[in-house]
C-alpha cells in the first residue's frame, strides 16, 4: 500500500495544512525549511506523467494558494515548488506530490544546483521534443 494513501485515509497521523475533497496538504515530517509542505491528490496516481490534467490542475491551484499563504505567514522571502517524477529524479513515494519549500535566505538547508553539462545542439533538441 502507498504511504501517502494511508495518510490520505488518516491511517497514519499527519499535520494537515489543507484538505478538500480532492487534495490533501500536510507538513513534511522532514522539514527542510520551516513550513515545508507536501501537496498531493487524494486520487492515487504515480506521478505527473501519469496524472490526468484535472488532477494536476486541482493540485497546482492548492500549491499556489498555499505557497502564498506559507510565504506570507511564515515570513519567507520566496519558495521552491518541487515535483520529483520517477526514481532517477528523486521521487521516493510513488504518489504524485508537490513540495512547497519556503526560503528564508540563500543559506537555507535546501540546495538546488544546476551544473554545466556538455553543449547541446538546441535545434536537434527542439526537433526531438516536438517529435
Amino acid at each position: 500500500m502507498c504511504v501517502f494513501c494511508d495518510i490520505i485515509d488518516h491511517k497514519i497521523p499527519s499535520k494537515v495544512v489543507y484538505e478538500d475533497e480532492d487534495v490533501l496538504a500536510i507538513l513534511d515530517i522532514s522539514q527542510v525549511t520551516y513550513g515545508h509542505t507536501i501537496v498531493m491528490p487524494k486520487k492515487h496516481v504515480r506521478n505527473i506523467l501519469e496524472a490526468d490534467e484535472e488532477t494536476v490542475c486541482k493540485c497546482m491551484k492548492v500549491v499556489q494558494m498555499l505557497a502564498k499563504q506559507i510565504t506570507k505567514n511564515c515570513g519567507a522571502v520566496g519558495c521552491n515548488i518541487l515535483n520529483n517524477c520517477g526514481e532517477t529524479a528523486g521521487q521516493s513515494v510513488d504518489h504524485l506530490h508537490f513540495h512547497i519549500i519556503p526560503r528564508y535566505s540563500d543559506q537555507d538547508a535546501a540546495v538546488f544546483k544546476f551544473l554545466p553539462s556538455k553543449k547541446q545542439d538546441l535545434d536537434e533538441v527542439l526537433t526531438k521534443i516536438k517529435g
